[in-house]
């Protein structure tokens, strides 16, 4: 059985900024506006983008107060554990091992 959907993935993933956004919250979970100042982009495109990965099964929500702090999917977070820091699709993969360096 596979976790995650080749297609939804490649989608979410082969954006650059997307990918950026994911890296980013692997490192720790984070809010709009605080991705948006990570990330150089505008808090419009970031609410957009994080749309996408969580249809792609990649990022998750939780809300704290009136706040939404944003993360790495359980699944993806578990699949890369196990994985060695990799993404694999049976189709490519993605390495996230820079990622999990930063601190």
């Amino acid at each position: 059985m596979k976790i995650f959907e080749c297609i939804s993935v490649l989608r979410a993933l082969g954006e650059e900024n997307r990918l950026r956004l994911v890296k980013l919250l692997l490192a720790q979970p984070m809010g709009v506006n605080e991705l948006a100042e990570a990330s150089d982009q505008s808090q419009y495109n970031v609410s957009k983008h994080l749309r996408t990965l969580r249809e792609a099964g990649l990022v998750e929500v939780a809300k704290e107060g009136q706040k939404r702090l944003y993360s790495v999917s359980r699944e993806l977070h578990t699949h890369l554990k196990r994985n060695r820091n990799t993404l694999d699709l049976g189709c490519c993969t993605f390495d996230f091992e820079e990622a999990s360096k930063v601190s």
